[in-house]
This record gives structure tokens, sequence and C-alpha cells, in this order.
């Protein structure tokens, strides 16, 4: 007799549909969600794009352009997956929907300009120094960010150094955030520590992946590991950026967010930082990535606590999000200026000085719409720092 044949195997599970099951529809992240607060429609809260989502990838549903439309307006906070009693990884499931939503309709022209720029940093230096010198003679709809800094960068003191850490730059972070750099190693320079940005380094690849453009991450990881392949700490400074950091670096690093860094050494350093004191108001914005991702809200909170004078106002108008959530803010100005309207008015009534926010994204979009200092707080910390006396050699290097 012919043997049996063998049972077939089961199918895997679709990896969507397995992310989608977990949620057990309870609604508690409705009161959480941005887009679902402003319009308060079910397909635009976490829920309702779970379901849709699902539907999608087990065909009961066919895919729409209304329905296109209400993924598309996410804003990737992630402030569901923090309240969310059932873990759902809605981060993942996000990321897992839009890239089959790409494959069943093209990214657009501008999409994949912002993608090729971010993935050639040195291309898109020379595009942002361009636009920076034709910034003041374009007009406003043709300004969607504001002008590159020209950099201003201090040294940093010589202090000998007891160890090395690495930095992540980014994409549009080599030209938005040199002075930063100048300060988060003027700060780190203090503890002893040195800063070393390694070559071949690149784009996160959040802006991707959040765009489905998946297999464009993936390459932008696999650079990142190489990049930082022999160092066992690399030092963060965009909350948008870290994750895809941490994902990307190989198992003898680890991902660090430099407020997080800086708060842990400071606590074993007493007295290694002096403040100038004076009174000040400043506002303080914690963007969605570093309260439902990172999580350093603690530790900037505790470093801002330790300047004499100061006076901490936090910004909580709105619906929980500044709407930057990465080319969201360049692709529909107007929707995202929804989102920031009210925090720009609660800064505005609230006198403080200036604005302080640990993303680029968030900066670019406050610094877009007000004429109030936008900075990160590592910049607002080394402004404060009491310089020492000693003779100072060249910051860290790109």
């Amino acid at each position: 007799m012919p043997s049996a044949l063998p049972s077939p195997r089961p199918a895997a599970p679709d990896p969507l549909v397995a992310l989608a099951d977990r949620c057990v529809q309870c609604g508690l992240c409705l009161p959480a969600c941005p887009t679902y607060a402003e319009s308060r429609i079910e397909a635009e809260s976490p829920r309702g794009r779970i379901a849709l989502a699902r539907a999608w990838a087990l065909g009961t549903v066919e895919a729409t352009s209304t329905g296109e439309d209400h993924l598309d307006r996410c804003l990737g906070c992630r402030s569901c997956e923090a309240v969310c009693p059932a873990g759902v990884e809605y981060g993942a499931l996000l990321v897992e929907a839009r890239a089959r939503q790409r494959e069943r309709r093209p990214a657009g022209v501008r999409q994949r300009t912002i993608e090729a720029l971010a993935a050639r940093p040195s291309l898109m230096a020379l595009a942002l120094r361009a636009y920076g010198w034709l910034h003041p003679f374009l007009p406003a709809r043709w300004r969607p960010l504001p002008a590159p800094p020209r950099a201003m960068t201090r040294p940093s003191p010589a202090l000998s150094a007891e160890d090395t850490v690495a930095l992540f730059v980014g994409c549009a972070a080599g030209i938005y955030e040199a002075n930063l750099r100048s300060a988060a190693s003027r700060c780190l320079a203090m503890l002893g520590v040195r800063l070393h940005a390694p070559d071949g380094q690149t784009c996160c690849g959040s802006l991707h992946a959040h765009a489905g453009d998946t297999r464009g991450a993936a390459r932008l990881a696999e650079r990142n590991r190489q990049a930082f392949a022999s160092t066992p700490i690399v030092l963060t400074l965009a909350s948008g950026c870290h994750e895809a950091v941490a994902r990307a670096l190989p198992p003898s690093a680890h991902a660090v967010d430099a407020l997080d860094f800086l708060a842990e050494r400071l606590a074993t350093r007493a007295g290694a930082w002096r403040w100038r004191s004076g009174p000040e108001r400043v506002a303080l914005h914690l963007p969605c990535t570093q309260r439902n991702v990172v999580r350093s809200v603690g530790s900037l909170r505790a470093l801002l606590s330790a300047i004499p004078g100061l006076e901490v106002v936090e910004l909580d108008a709105g619906h929980g999000c500044c709407g930057a959530s990465g080319a969201q803010m360049l692709e529909d100005r107007a929707r995202a200026e929804t989102f920031r309207a009210p925090l720009l008015q609660q800064l505005a009534d609230s006198g403080a000085t200036r604005l302080l926010s640990a993303n680029l994204g968030c900066r670019l979009h406050f610094a877009n719409g007000t004429q109030v200092t936008v900075q990160h707080p590592l910049e607002f910390l080394a402004e404060r720092l009491e310089a020492p006396a000693s003779p100072r050699p060249p910051a860290v290097a790109d």
C-alpha cells in the first residue's frame, strides 16, 4: 500500500492579523488618541484603524480611498500603546499596515523625494544649505521649515576624558543640530566623557518605516549597524530617532538617550556641574516619542530642576501631539498646524522666553510658527553651565 501523504503544514499566521488580534476593542485608547480627540470619528481612533487594517489583511473589506485616508492621518504618536491594557504593539502594526498600503498605493513624489534626501545626508545637507540661502526670499507657502541656523559652535572645555561614547547624528540633524552637538559635547566633557560621531552612519530610517518603506528603512539600519559595530554606547539626541537606532545596533552596542545618560552620570558625580543663577521662565514640550517610546521625561525633569531660578511651564494644550509626525508636517501642513496651534497659543500666554523640546521634528515644526527661541534642552543646559577656567580644545568632530 502506498504510504499516506504527509499532512500539509498549516499556513503561517499573518503577522499583521496576529498584532491586530491582541486588541480587545476596550476603547481605553480613544481618550489618548489625538486624531480621535480632534475628529470624534471611530475610524480616526487606534481601535478603528486596527479594525480596518485587520479587515484589509483578511480580505473581508476592500481598501478604499476613504479608508486609506484614515490610515494616512494617524500621527504615530503611540499614546494608545502607552495606555493599552492588552499590550497591543500599535507602532509595529502601523508600520506593517503602511507597508502594505504602499504596495496598494505608491508614495507620492514629495514623500519619495524626502526619503531619498534623508537616505543621503550629504545631499540633504547641500539641499538645506541652499534652502537656508533662499529662505528670506521665499513666500511663506514655500517655507515649510525654518531656516537652518548658522553654526555658532562653542568649543568644549579642556578636561581629560575618562571614556568615549559614540553619537548618532542622523539626516536633517547634520545641519540643524550643529549647535546642539557642540552643547552636548560641552556638557559631557565636564563629566569626563568625549563624544565621537563615527563615519558611515546615516538616517535612522524612521521616516521611511512610518511611510511604509520598510525595505529602505532596513537598508539604512544595516548601514548604521556597520557604522556603530565597534561602539558599546551610542547616544541619541532626537527622541524620534532613538528606537530605530536601538534596533539597528549590533548586540554589543546599546543606545542611550543623551538626557538619560547625563542624568545618570550626574547622579554619581555630585557637584560636577555648576550653574549660573538667574530667574527665567521656559516652556517645556514633551514629544510623543519621548513620553511613549524613549521615556526619558524623568531624566529631563531632574536635569531642569537642578537649575536655580528656573520656572518650567509644561505645554499640554490641544490633543497631546504637536502634529509634526515625521514628514506629515511637510505633506499636510494645514492639518499639522491645526494640532500645533493650541500649543503655540499656550506658549504665547505663558510668557516663556524659550521653548524646549527633545525631538528635532517637533522643534522644526514649532520654530516655523513662533518667534520664541526653540531649543533642545541640552542647548539650554549648556548655556546655564558655568564654564571652567581651563583652555578649550575643539568640540566634537562630526
